[in-house]
């Protein structure tokens, strides 16, 4: 494994990731300055994502030109600049454009450091994955604590303070991440695929269907919760220093959600582990909205770790089914989960205009179900073994091969 790589990549996730999950408590904050509606809070969250997102493949694929080089390191940097910029920004227009264009910066770091930590951990990928997320939800959970002290004492202009958390991880990228991957290996064509071509491709369509169902239920409840719960915590009399702390601790419960579910996905099925983690979060994401105190931290802590062990697992079996284009594989699936989530928390945001946050929140709550009951679709092996093709006929016996590296 290697270390300093996976720590580049990993400290750069944990710091893009503190500007990225402060966003929606930023919006909520500045609702008052702006005269914003919930359905407009949800609007800009929805658009950061979607500039994060959207862009995802693009980066994916220049990360697989550039093998690995460059695009981390310039993404944060970016991003910080931006961010920092919005601050100055006298209308909600400008405001959330700059907001928009950093989220590029976003979408680009998130394209490569994914790639860069998953090579790092050569034979146990799904590990090494697990501690890139572990980084990101870390960030995921310290940003609005630190959006809701920082900010929410000293107001939108105190965001080029936030920015500069961003610095150190620059530099550890421009260090460590800036030599080649290592090349995945080919996996060769198996010749019988095309006489079982309608077949296959049925079943791939198949696979495809339940990764898009269930990215799209999943990260419905993950994203609607993060956008909503600040606007909902505030609804019923909470500050933004304590909102911004139960939300951090229901975002850092989900990094060792991840970290669970990596190290989990390199022993056992990774689907079984993703169908019952996803069903099982349900009745604890209810409780969130319903319970205060102590009972609050521990139904949120469950919910946030049974909501994220998922996450790394879909990204390292997307690589693994396309091992040549990591970078553009994991860029599509990533940029969809981001863009899926922020569509479905602003769809949850117009609703909640009509209907009220509690109904709407505990509807969301129960995605996860949907979600697990999709993933009976997905592929079920702990990790897909490369088929090798069948020898050819021979009128002639010959003696057997020696065995190859490729059979091992």
């Amino acid at each position: 494994m290697n270390k300093k790589r996976l720590m580049a990549a990993s400290y750069g996730h944990f710091s893009i990731d503190i500007l990225n999950s402060s966003v929606a408590i930023i919006l909520t904050l500045a609702a008052a300055q702006f005269n914003l509606t919930i359905a407009q809070i949800g609007f800009g969250a929805m658009m950061y994502q979607m500039f994060a997102a959207m862009s995802q493949p693009l980066f994916g694929g220049l990360t697989d030109k550039l093998n690995g080089r460059w695009i981390g390191a310039v993404g944060v940097l970016w991003t910080a600049i931006f961010y920092a910029a919005a601050a100055f920004m006298p209308t909600y227009p400008l405001f959330i454009t700059a907001l928009m264009i950093g989220g590029l910066g976003s979408g680009a770091f998130h394209a490569a450091g994914m790639v860069n930590a998953s090579a790092s951990g050569g034979k146990k990928a799904a590990t090494a994955t697990s501690y890139f997320f572990l980084g990101g939800q870390t960030g995921l959970a310290l940003g609005p604590i630190l959006a809701g002290f920082v900010i929410g004492s000293r107001g939108l202009g105190a965001m080029p303070y936030m920015a500069l958390i961003a610095i150190p991880a620059v530099v550890l990228m421009f260090m460590y991440m800036n030599d080649a991957l290592p090349v995945a290996p080919k996996i060769p064509r198996v010749d019988d695929q095309a006489k079982r071509g309608n077949r296959a491709h049925t079943a791939a369509a198949i696979v495809i269907t339940a990764f898009v169902l269930f990215i799209l239920f999943r990260s419905g409840t993950a994203q609607g919760y993060a956008t909503l719960l600040p606007k909902y915590y505030e609804s019923i009399g909470f500050s933004a220093a304590q909102f911004g702390l139960m939300l951090g601790l229901f975002n850092f419960a989900g990094a060792l959600g991840t970290l669970t579910g990596g190290y989990l996905g390199d022993r056992f099925n990774r689907r079984t582990i993703m169908i019952v983690a996803s069903i099982a979060s349900v009745p604890f994401a209810y409780a969130m909205l319903h319970v205060t105190g102590v009972a609050y931290f521990a139904v949120a802590i469950l919910a946030g770790m049974l909501l994220s062990m998922p996450h790394s697992l879909l990204l390292v079996m997307t690589q693994e089914l396309a091992p040549n284009r990591r970078g553009l594989a994991g860029g599509l699936v990533l940029g969809f989960i981001f863009a899926s989530g922020s569509f479905m928390a602003w769809l949850e945001a117009i609703a909640a205009t009509h209907f009220g946050l509690l109904p709407v929140l505990s509807v969301v709550a129960v995605f996860p179900l949907i979600a697990g009951l999709i993933g009976f679709a997905l592929p079920s092996g702990r990790r897909p073994e490369p088929a090798l093709p069948e020898p050819l006929p021979s009128s002639a016996p010959v003696s057997a091969p020696a065995p190859s590296a490729a059979a091992d």
